[in-house]
C-alpha cells in the first residue's frame, strides 16, 4: 500500500529518503557479495568437491548470470505494477537464504540449483530499486542518489575479496557462506522496518501519465526511442572492460608475473571505485544543470577512454606491484560509470515503465558484458595472443575497441537525448 501523495511530497529528498537510499545501498551490496564469493571461493570448492576449471566457469558465470539476466525483465514488469518494497526485501531474504543454504552443498548440482535461485531473486532488486528512487528524490538528483547505490557493487565485491576470502583461509569455505548469508536475513528485517511504498510518479511535474496495460506496448515504447538503444549499447561496451577485468586479473598477475598471492589485494581497488562511482554521478548531475540532461552521457566517454593508458600500462608492466596498481586505478575509471548509465535511462520512459527499463538495461549488460566479453577475450587470448603477454594483447584490444565504439554510441545518445526525454 502507497502512502498518500500528500504524505509522500514530503518525503521526496528529505533526511529520510537520504536514510532509505543507504538501506538499499546495505541491501545491494549483500547481493553483490553473494554473487562474488563463488569466485573468491572457487580453489577451495574445487578441491573439495573434485571439479574441473569449466565446472567452475558454469558455476561461477552461467548459472547466474543468464537467468539473472532473463529474469530481469518480467522482474522489471512485475515492479511497476506491484509493490517494490516487498519485491526488494523478498529478493534479499531469498538469495541470502540460498547462499547459506550452499553452505552445505555436496555436489555441483546443490550449488547450481541453489545459484540460480540467488539470481532469480538478485534479478528482483535493481529494478525495483531504480523505480523507488527514481519516487524518493527529485529528477536533478539521479545521477548522484543513483551512483551512491551503485557504488554497492564494487563494495560487495570488495568485501567478499577481502573478508570472504580471510574467512575462508582461517575456516574453510562453507562456514564463509555462512557468514556472509546470513547478515543479509538482519538487514532484511531493517528494509521492512524502514522503506515505505510511494505513489509512481510523485516526482513528475504533471502527475498524470498514460497507463500502458500491455507488455509488448511497453517494451516497444522504450526500444522505439534512439537514445535508449545508444544508452544500452554504450553502456554494455563499458560492461565488457568491467566484467572482463574482473574475469582475468588473476590470469594477468599469476600467469605473467607469477604473482597469484596478489589477487585478494584487488579488493581494495573495488572498494575504491565505488567512491569514483559516487564522484561520477556528482560529476554528472552538474553538467546537466549547466548544459542539459543529455551531457550525463559524457561520464560514460570519460569512463571508456581515460582508462585506456592505464590500462596499457599496466598490462603490460614488467612487475606484478606496478600492474596491479596501474590496472587497479584503470578500473577505478573504467567502471565509475556504473550510476550515471542506471540514472540516465529513468528520464528516458514513463513513471510507470522505469523498472521494466531498468530490467532491460541489466539484461542488456549482463548478457553481452558477462556472457560474452570474458570468453570472447579467454578465446582471443587460447587462439591468437600466445606467448608471455599474450593476456595482455587480447585484454588490450578487447579494452580499447569497448571505449572507442561505447564513447561513439554516447556522442551519438547525447543527440538525440532532448527529443526522446521524459518530464521528470
Amino acid at each position: 500500500m502507497s502512502l498518500p501523495k500528500d504524505q509522500a511530497k514530503k518525503i521526496v529528498s528529505s533526511p529520510y529518503a537520504w536514510v532509505v537510499l543507504g538501506v538499499l545501498t546495505l541491501i545491494y551490496i549483500s547481493s553483490f557479495v553473494d554473487r562474488q564469493i563463488i569466485a573468491v571461493l572457487a580453489p577451495q570448492i574445487q578441491d573439495e568437491l573434485v571439479l574441473s576449471n569449466f565446472q567452475v566457469g558454469l558455476l561461477y558465470g552461467t548459472a547466474f548470470s543468464f537467468i539473472y539476466a532473463i529474469c530481469g525483465i518480467p522482474m522489471g514488469r512485475l515492479a511497476d505494477i506491484y509493490s517494490r518494497k516487498l519485491m526488494i526485501i523478498s529478493g534479499l531474504v531469498v538469495w541470502s537464504l540460498m547462499t547459506v543454504i550452499s553452505g552445505f552443498a555436496s555436489s555441483l548440482t546443490f550449488l547450481i540449483v541453489a545459484r540460480f535461485f540467488v539470481g532469480i531473486s538478485e534479478s528482483a532488486l535493481s529494478p525495483a530499486v531504480y523505480s523507488l528512487l527514481s519516487d524518493y528524490f527529485r529528477p536533478e538528483q539521479r545521477g548522484t542518489v543513483f551512483s551512491i547505490y551503485a557504488a554497492g557493487i564494487f563494495i560487495g565485491i570488495g568485501v567478499s575479496f577481502l573478508a570472504g576470502g580471510s574467512v575462508a583461509q582461517a575456516y574453510d569455505w562453507r562456514t564463509s557462506l555462512w557468514v556472509v548469508g546470513v547478515p543479509g536475513l538482519l538487514i532484511a528485517v531493517i528494509a521492512w522496518l524502514v522503506i515505505r511504498e510511494l505513489p509512481r510518479g510523485i516526482t513528475q511535474d504533471n502527475e498524470r501519465y498514460e497507463a500502458v496495460s500491455s507488455f509488448r506496448e511497453v517494451v516497444t515504447y522504450i526500444l522505439r526511442k534512439k537514445t535508449v538503444r545508444y544508452h544500452f549499447l554504450g553502456f554494455s561496451f563499458l560492461a565488457f572492460i568491467g566484467y572482463t577485468i574482473l574475469g582475468f586479473i588473476g590470469i594477468v598477475l599469476t600467469d605473467i608475473h607469477n604473482a597469484g598471492a596478489l589477487v585478494p589485494q584487488y579488493g581494495w581497488f573495488m572498494m575504491a571505485t565505488g567512491l569514483s562511482v559516487m564522484a561520477s554521478g556528482w560529476v554528472a548531475d552538474r553538467l546537466a544543470t549547466r548544459w542539459g540532461g543529455g551531457h550525463r552521457f559524457i561520464m560514460g566517454a570519460v569512463a571508456g577512454l581515460v582508462c585506456l593508458p592505464l590500462y596499457y600500462f599496466g598490462l603490460f608492466a614488467e612487475t606484478a606491484i606496478t600492474a596491479l596498481l596501474l590496472i587497479g586505478f584503470a578500473n577505478i575509471i573504467s567502471s565509475s560509470y556504473n550510476g550515471v548509465a542506471a540514472a540516465i535511462i529513468q528520464y528516458l520512459v514513463k513513471p510507470n515503465m522505469r523498472a521494466l527499463a531498468g530490467g532491460l538495461y541489466l539484461f542488456v549488460i549482463s548478457v553481452v558484458g558477462f556472457g560474452i566479453g570474458p570468453p570472447l577475450t579467454g578465446w582471443l587470448m587460447d587462439t591468437f595472443f600466445i606467448g608471455p603477454y599474450g593476456p595482455a594483447k587480447a585484454l588490450m584490444l578487447v579494452f580499447t575497441c569497448s571505449g572507442v565504439l561505447g564513447s561513439l554510441c554516447f556522442w551519438r545518445a547525447m543527440k538525440s537525448y532532448d527529443q526522446d526525454t521524459e518530464v521528470g
